[in-house]
Parts: structure tokens; C-alpha cells; sequence
């Protein structure tokens, strides 16, 4: 057996980096979607421009979520065709399985920095407000105190 040679644990060695990456994958979709509720509830009692352009960047997060699930789950799904080819004999079709299933899971970790990337721009727009309320505040004159005497 050569050194390069594909086996059946080579594909199985990813199956617990997907498992670990589809449960952070789910947990970002949850949380979004749990945003997405809140924003929504929000927007509908007190519907202005901050939380439409919050609900548009919801938006691109969930089909970047989605797209990235996808491309995960597409990497599994070939690494057990893979071991099947492998199992079968088909040595040089499951190799070129195995690297479409390495492909889409780089596809899927960019997706998901891309992700990430976007997700920390909302945090910042989101406080930026905050400081400029502190800046505001801090530039203020300051209440005289009255005295009770």
C-alpha cells in the first residue's frame, strides 16, 4: 500500500470535524433565527430605516448560513460515498470524491469567516450608537445640583 493511497479511515477522519462544524453551524442558524424573530417583532411595532437595513443584513446571513450548511452536508454526504467507493475498489473515483468533498468543506469554512464577518459589522453598527450617545453625553453641560437646604 502505497503512502498517497486512499483507505476507508482517510474519509471517516472528518466525520467528527463535520459533526463538531454542522453543531456550530445549527447553533449560528438558532441564534439567528431567534434574532430574526426579535428584529421582525420589533419592526412591526416600531417599523425605521435602522431596522430595515438590520433585517436586510439578516437576510444575507441566512443564506450564507444556509449555503455553508449546505456545503457541509454535501462534504459528508461524500465522504460516506467515498468510503463506499473505496469499499467497492473504485480507488481512483472515491480520490476524486474525497477531493470534491475537501473542496466543499474549504467552501463551507470560508462561507462561514464570511459569516462571522458580517455578524461582527452588525455588533459594531449596533454599538456605534451607543457611542455616540456617550459622546453626546459627555459633551453636555452638566445639571447644576440643587441644594435642600
Amino acid at each position: 500500500m502505497g503512502e498517497n493511497e486512499l483507505t476507508l479511515t482517510t474519509p471517516a477522519l472528518l466525520f467528527s470535524a463535520l459533526s463538531l462544524l454542522m453543531l456550530a453551524f445549527t447553533n449560528r442558524f438558532l441564534a439567528l433565527a431567534q434574532l430574526v424573530r426579535n428584529v421582525h417583532a420589533e419592526y412591526k411595532t416600531n417599523p425605521d430605516k435602522i431596522l430595515h437595513s438590520q433585517i436586510r443584513n439578516l437576510r444575507k446571513r441566512l443564506r450564507l448560513i444556509r449555503d455553508l450548511q449546505v456545503a457541509g452536508i454535501g462534504s459528508l454526504l461524500l465522504c460516506v460515498v467515498c468510503m463506499f467507493l473505496v469499499y467497492v475498489g473504485y480507488k481512483a473515483a472515491a480520490t476524486m470524491v474525497f477531493g470534491v468533498a475537501l473542496m466543499l468543506l474549504i467552501i463551507s469554512l470560508i462561507m462561514t469567516i464570511w459569516e462571522i464577518l458580517i455578524s461582527i459589522h452588525a455588533l459594531n453598527y449596533r454599538l456605534s450608537d451607543v457611542e455616540e450617545f456617550q459622546e453626546e453625553s459627555r459633551f453636555q453641560e452638566p445639571r447644576a445640583k440643587t441644594s435642600g437646604r
